[in-house]
Parts: C-alpha cells; sequence; structure tokens
C-alpha cells in the first residue's frame, strides 16, 4: 500500500479528519488478551482504586493506537507511520457502565518535511482533558 494524500496537496496548517473512539471495559479485556498486558489496573476496579486511581484506565499503548488512527485513516495505508510519538500525560478512565469512555482525537500538519514527508501534531483528550502528550508522527505521503 501506498499513501493516498499527495505530499503537494498538503499544506501547514492541513487539518485531518477528527476522530472519536469508544472505550468500554470489554475493549479493555479484547486488548489485554490481545496484548498480554493484564494489569489489573485495566480490569479491576477495586485494584485500581486501592492503588491510587480513580476507576479502571485503558492501556497507554491502547491509547496511543487508537489516536494514530486518525493519521493511518487519512493516508490509507499505515505503512505510512515513519515515527510516532506521544508522553502520557492523564489516564483514560473507563466506568463500568453501558457508555464507557471516549477518545477524541484531532490532528494537523504542523511542518512540511524532506523526502514526502510531513510532521503530524495530534491532540488526544478524553472526558475533556489531554490524554497523549507532544502527540506526533512522521508520515510519509505519496
Amino acid at each position: 500500500m501506498t499513501a493516498k494524500i499527495a505530499y503537494d496537496d498538503v499544506e501547514v496548517g492541513t487539518e485531518l479528519p477528527a476522530g472519536t473512539f469508544p472505550v468500554t471495559r470489554a475493549t479493555l479485556v479484547q486488548y489485554a488478551g490481545a496484548s498480554g498486558d493484564f494489569n489489573p489496573i485495566h480490569w479491576n476496579e477495586n485494584f485500581a482504586k486501592e492503588v491510587g486511581l480513580p476507576d479502571v484506565i485503558a492501556h497507554g499503548m491502547f491509547t496511543m493506537a487508537e489516536a494514530i488512527r486518525v493519521v493511518t485513516d487519512w493516508t490509507g495505508d499505515p505503512g505510512a507511520v515513519v515515527e510516532y510519538g506521544v508522553r502520557f500525560t492523564k489516564p483514560v478512565v473507563v466506568p463500568n457502565d453501558d457508555k464507557g469512555a471516549v477518545i477524541e482525537v484531532s490532528a494537523k500538519v504542523a511542518a512540511k518535511l524532506d523526502d514526502n514527508t510531513v510532521r503530524v501534531d495530534l491532540t488526544a483528550t478524553s472526558a475533556g482533558q489531554k490524554v497523549l502528550g507532544m502527540s506526533r508522527a512522521v508520515v510519509r505521503l505519496a
């Protein structure tokens, strides 16, 4: 696959389509099984509260993966992501109800780089709080 977005068609400030990603307790159990990360803070409410968390929280790597979907959906090619990094600033708290939590992600092109690459800055929030800081991806475009 190759990116469907052409480098010449993108300017600094180009906004990517935003994404909204629901997270439920069932989602966390599925992710734990797929990743092998069975830390009880991600599924056991009593344990999470005993260690000082407000409730069960989403895996950091899950949150990071959901956020980059905005970029991979935009490019049409997950392989177009050359670099990706974040700082975890706040946890995504996932209540045990029929709604769970929502991760909202916006992104924009922050810089045009060499070799048909751009830097995309992402903003990820949940419950009105920024959950990822310094969230940046370098993406190779067509």
